[in-house]
């Protein structure tokens, strides 16, 4: 039995991948024989549902004490495209996103040398009092390290005191590459992959959940994409925290590695349905338009993708390097393309419930693992 035949009868059998088919499937499998295994986990698991949310992004700030070479948003203290949001605009966004109907705003930025701690507490604590039914998910694992770094205080402790101010989730960014052999060239001086990994362990423990990430497309090579891919499935077999797994295609414009070309429409379907099949615990595989494109996202969700992200308004991070996909989708929209995708469009919130509407209203249903969603 030659090697891919071996794999095939692995995923028919639902049976683990290990590293070395990784890197087979990396290496030798074409895109097509890529795409039928992937499907095939991917209807086993949420059979022909295609879900989404309507969400919000907030960047309260866009300057940042690191320089990682990756990085179009960034900006330097004294630059004049450098911003802060006031408590003001932080809530108007926060209303603009309740009134939108959405259900999550989802929080991430710069790491500012010159905002206290609490300042970044206090965007928190106001969104929850003012707007107490939006999800917060809120700042990467790089951001509650730095946390850790202002205060001196352990990141277990300092996500307690978020929780308590109503955090609900984490994201998954800054997971970036775990093996050192990048890390250290790409972005050197913020949080390793242990740390990384340690501060999702610690916020699961708590009872919150969160997402993973992956930056392909740039200096990494298909070992380091593997090696990245089981550390998460590691973690998550420990704790059983992770919701989805979305994998970001770089978008050099703008960046230190903008000599570099964009990852292919190809590429991208690849490294979706390698990570389908890899994270075999992971419930959820996201296709993230805003970096993918619309086209290559709709084709991803038969490529082991079963998520499409959200509506996304104000999306700075990854327009600013280059992403030239809308600023927003309507629900209207984001339903046409599961649909013509040949998928059964699913409302849900950040947590994985059924979002069901009733007019200007919304309430949660059941958990998604408990709806009928039909294979085929």
């Amino acid at each position: 039995m030659n090697h891919l035949s071996d794999i095939r009868e692995k995923v028919a059998l639902d049976k683990r991948l290990s590293f070395e088919d990784g890197l087979f499937l990396e290496e030798k499998a074409d895109l097509f024989t890529l795409g039928e295994l992937a499907n095939l986990v991917r209807e086993r698991k949420n059979g022909r549902a295609a879900y989404y949310n309507v969400n919000e992004h907030l960047n309260p700030t866009n300057v940042c004490v690191y320089r990682c070479s990756f990085c179009a948003f960034r900006a330097d203290l004294k630059s004049p495209k450098g911003y802060v949001m006031s408590d003001e605009e932080i809530l108007e966004r926060a209303g603009e996103a309740e009134t939108k109907g959405a259900t999550e705003l989802h929080i991430v930025g710069g790491l500012h040398h010159q905002l206290t701690y609490d300042w970044y507490l206090n965007i928190v604590r106001i969104i929850h009092q003012a707007r107490p039914r939006l999800h917060l998910k809120a700042y990467t694992a790089v951001e509650w390290d730095w946390f850790s770094t202002l205060t001196g205080r352990p990141t277990r402790d300092i996500l307690t005191d978020f929780k308590s101010a109503g955090l609900g989730s984490l994201p998954g960014g800054g997971a970036e590459i775990f093996h050192p052999e990048v890390r250290d060239k790409i972005c050197e001086h913020k949080a390793d992959a242990d740390a990384w990994i340690r501060i999702h362990r610690e916020a699961h423990a708590l009872g919150l959940r969160s997402n993973a990430t992956m930056l392909y497309g740039h200096i990494e090579k298909p070992a380091h994409r593997i090696d990245h891919l089981l550390r998460l499935r590691n973690l998550q077999d420990e704790t059983g925290g992770f919701q989805t797994f979305i994998p970001l295609a770089f978008h050099p414009e703008h960046t230190g590695l903008s000599h570099i070309q964009k990852p292919s429409g190809l590429m991208d379907l690849r490294i979706m349905a390698i990570s389908r099949l890899m994270l075999d615990n992971f419930p959820h595989i996201k296709a993230y338009w805003v970096m993918l494109g619309i086209q290559t996202a709709q084709i991803a969700l038969s490529f082991g993708a079963d998520d499409i992200d959200g509506t996304v308004v104000h999306e700075k991070i990854y327009h600013v390097a280059g992403s030239t996909s809308p600023q927003e989708l309507t629900v209207s929209e984001i339903r046409r393309l599961i649909e013509e995708a040949g998928r059964i469009p699913i409302e849900r919130d950040t947590l994985y419930r059924e979002v069901v509407r009733d007019s200007a209203t919304w309430r949660t249903g059941r958990a998604i693992a408990s709806l009928p969603v039909t294979a085929g």
